[in-house]
């Protein structure tokens, strides 16, 4: 990778954020990504690195802190709208993200709401697809698609959009060996910046180069 200054793509300034009242999920978190990052997020089930993607996205609102994405403070329901614009985000099940019929639908779904032309989605579905080692998949039958089949189609359908940054949760749970070298390859291909949830160490190691850990509500870096 290049050494060119990068610059704050999200930041996250004592972030909280509680389930319960007694049961805190994240505490005074503080976090950076940058436009060159490829970074690992770690912890156990229930840490709250799922929670911290919502929070990103805006589909959680935390309790206290600051939640900064592309240099401007994101607060309400409509300063994320351009951020899920510009981010993409790939949800730890699939069936969460796939809901037409078949694959071209779902994966035109989303520059088709963008307002941009029909020919030209046609070539970014078909360009997409290709990528991924799907091409000839365009009419399959979504929900007949295997696990590992799906969650490549839902991340077409987060590549479609053209994001600038890629949030993935559990990408490669579930999926043989075969589609997951698929998502390693691309991965490694993959211009922009992106911020992993995975268990897979194999997976973590090929892919990232910093991993940090959620641990007690706060995010610890490794060495």
């Amino acid at each position: 990778m290049d050494k060119r200054k990068s610059d704050t793509i999200i930041e996250l300034n004592d972030i909280w954020y509680s389930y319960e009242e007694d049961r805190v999920i994240l505490k005074e978190l503080d976090f950076k990504l940058t436009d060159t990052d490829r970074v690992a997020l770690l912890g156990p089930n229930g840490a709250g690195k799922t929670t911290l993607f919502h929070i990103i996205m805006g589909l959680l609102k935390p309790e206290k802190g600051e939640v900064i994405v592309f240099d401007k403070v994101r607060k309400n329901k409509n300063d994320f709208f351009e951020v899920r614009k510009r981010i993409g985000y790939l949800f730890q099940d699939s069936d969460d993200q796939l809901f037409s019929p078949t694959v071209i639908e779902d994966v035109a779904f989303g520059p088709l709401n963008l307002g941009i032309p029909r020919g030209e989605v046609r070539i970014i579905v078909s360009d997409v697809l290709k990528k991924l080692g799907l091409d000839g998949y365009e009419n399959r039958i979504t929900y007949k698609l295997s696990g590992g089949e799906k969650r490549l189609v839902a991340l077409a359908t987060v590549l479609a959009m053209k994001p600038e940054v890629l949030l993935l949760d559990e990408p490669v749970l579930g999926l043989d060996e075969e589609h997951k070298k698929r998502f390693i390859n691309f991965l490694k291909d993959y211009n922009g910046s992106y911020l992993i949830i995975s268990h897979d160490k194999d997976f973590i190691y090929q892919t990232t180069e910093k991993q940090y850990l959620l641990k007690d509500g706060v995010i610890l870096e490794f060495d």
